[in-house]
């Protein structure tokens, strides 16, 4: 074999593969040149997904014939001022796109400068490149790329439908287009358009420009549940915004994130939004997030892949711990706000009546009969059926404290969530509050509360612990047992004191004093199974959220137990003081707030 130099055309079907993956790949490129060139308005169209047409248009400053000709070379650019790789203020700065895209399309690209007195284009081909030839064209460049992959045929099988291909290039743009909320975008598809984002007044609050860049993205409800987060932490800022946890979805799809205004997909940066929701959310459920992180250039290096689309930090534990600490503290900062959709899957649920006649002789549904006579409450507003059942707080000592107070019209005015009006079905608190209702999941909320009394009370030194008056065995299989006996240290930590008890069995002498009457033979098992997935070098400390969630579910108010009047708005004035009561530790919500205009829509009011 005799080793040779590849031809200068080969190279760049070569580099077209890493640049150009997909016609989104290209259009990504394109857009990019335009923003780096101080574009404020940028037009696109594309046909058959960008398979047949992919064309940028911009107000940029424009290119002279002589770089119009240096501009299709291979590793020319005009981002690089110096040769250090460190020192990158544009997004573009390899020198690649224009001839990798030229290698496998045909490419034409016209631009004017503002002094110029026309336009100029240049066309590659298949690698071939003519011109410049004059043409008009005013201020700005035109890029078209015409019939993608023409030239390496074989490439063209890999790419997928022309819809599918449609909807990663729209999400390429989407993402440029919150990152530069000052440029207007503008996509047009076969015809029909897509994307039409104004651009923002940038002379007002910087939070509120993003914000309306993102809603126009992401959607309305993203807006009306989003939580600002800002931070900064030696020369490093992050700002942005994060949904509640009860606004999330099943995919991490809509979670975008930002590097000096590059958009990144980076594992540390996803990783660290996973930790930070890890209390909120369960394992398959993802929230909305979209973060923008400035770094001091020469700590980054985004040089890592010709796509730029990952990046390395000099100091990965600090960008970490920044990401982590910022978005728990938004977080807590939200206190028990949960997601709007929830109110409106509530009223999406609700159907009209069958047509049956209840008493005053309107039309109302059977079940919404039974409703009314269960939901009846005694007229001192003290709840349902206060002497009926053993009090919720002999029982659970982890409970709010309640003392008996007497309700009167004026109380639910001043908190959040109301005063307690009924409990339906021994599982849902009714509250009215001073513009609607509030629903609330009794145990789903006392989840929460117990949850985070045992975060503070392992923060400010130990849980307390209370000895059972007769030790209870636990039988279970041996590798169970053996789990479970391994980490008896750190169980104690948590309050829970186990041993060995043989070789399939442990026994249980004390119990968190904040758990109060639990079912120990079940919790014991329930833990067995989180240890089954806890990676043996991890103390259960770092798996805190799976342990002490574990916990609090076994010891929550149960659906099914009767409550009180004061036991219930005890229950809703702790939530109200409680971080993150709006979602129990799976990310579920633990109440639905209702408006009266809401309740008006339904029977036809409004």
């Amino acid at each position: 074999m005799t080793i040779r130099l590849l031809p200068p055309n080969l190279v760049n079907q070569i580099a077209a593969g890493e640049v150009v993956e997909r016609p989104a790949s290209a259009l990504k490129e394109l857009v990019e040149n335009s923003i780096d060139a101080g574009a404020t308005r940028i037009d696109i169209v594309l046909n058959d997904g960008g398979r047949s047409l992919i064309v940028v248009t911009d107000n940029g400053c424009g290119m002279t014939p002589q770089e119009l000709i240096v501009a299709v070379d291979r590793h020319a650019t005009s981002k690089l001022p110096s040769d250090d790789l460190l020192d990158i203020n544009y997004l573009g700065f390899r020198g690649e796109a224009l001839p990798a895209i030229g290698s496998v399309a045909r490419l034409t690209v016209t631009s004017r400068t503002q002094d110029a007195d026309s336009g100029w284009y240049v066309v590659v081909a298949g690698g071939r490149k003519d011109g410049p030839v004059p043409a008009p064209h005013p201020r700005g460049t035109r890029v078209e790329v015409r019939d993608i992959f023409y030239a390496t045929p074989a490439r063209l099988k890999f790419l997928k439908a022309s819809s599918t291909e449609l909807t990663y290039a729209v999400d390429a743009i989407e993402r440029l287009a919150m990152a530069h909320p000052d440029i207007a975008f503008t996509l047009t598809a076969d015809g029909k358009q897509r994307l039409n984002l104004p651009a923002g007044h940038m002379q007002g609050d910087l939070f509120d420009v993003h914000l309306e860049r993102i809603a126009s993205v992401i959607g309305k409800d993203f807006g009306a549940n989003a939580v600002p987060v800002a931070a900064e932490r030696e020369d490093i800022r992050l700002f942005g915004y994060i949904g509640v946890p009860t606004f999330n979805r099943g995919n991490a799809l809509a979670q975008y994130l930002f590097v000096n205004g590059r958009p990144v997909r980076d594992r540390l940066l996803h990783g660290a939004v996973r930790a930070a929701y890890q209390d909120f959310l369960a394992a398959n459920r993802h929230p909305y997030v979209v973060l923008f992180l400035e770094v001091p250039q020469r700590d980054v290096d985004v040089n890592v892949h010709p796509a730029k689309a990952e990046v390395r930090f000099r100091d990965a534990g600090l960008v970490r711990g920044l990401l982590v600490g910022a978005l728990k503290h938004a977080l807590a900062e939200a206190g028990h706000k949960a997601s709007t959709t929830v109110a409106g899957a509530a009223l999406g649920a609700f159907r009209p009546g069958d047509g049956r006649v209840f008493s005053g002789g309107g039309p109302i549904s059977y079940a919404a009969a039974q409703m009314a006579y269960t939901m009846q409450a005694p007229e001192d507003g003290q709840g349902l059926a206060e002497n009926e059942a053993p009090s919720l707080f002999a029982l659970a000592p982890s409970a709010p404290d309640a003392t008996p107070v007497q309700v009167v019209e004026a109380d639910y005015q001043s908190h959040p969530l109301g005063v307690a009006r009924a409990q339906v079905h021994e599982t849902y608190i009714v509250a009215q509050t001073s513009d609607g209702i509030v629903i609330v999941d009794q145990h789903a909320a006392h989840e929460r509360l117990v949850y985070e009394r045992m975060k503070t009370a392992l923060a400010n030194g130990g849980i307390h612990r209370q000895i059972l008056l007769i030790p209870e065995v636990v039988e279970l299989d041996e590798p169970s047992a053996a789990r479970i006996g391994a980490r008896a240290a750190e169980f104690a930590e948590l309050g829970l004191v186990v041993e060995p008890f043989g070789a399939g069995a442990v026994v249980v002498r004390e119990m968190p004093s904040l758990l109060g009457e639990t079912d120990v033979p079940s919790l014991i098992k329930d833990l067995a199974d989180d240890l089954a997935s806890v990676d043996e070098a991890l103390t259960l400390k770092d798996k805190l959220g799976d342990v002490c969630g574990t916990l609090a579910c076994h010891s929550a108010i149960r659906a099914g137990r009767r409550l009180n009047g004061p036991e219930m708005n005890a229950l809703l004035r702790q939530m109200e003081v409680t971080p993150h009561a709006g979602q129990c530790n799976h990310g579920r919500p633990t109440y639905v707030e209702l408006k009266l205009k809401d309740i008006e829509r339904l029977f036809g009011r409004r």
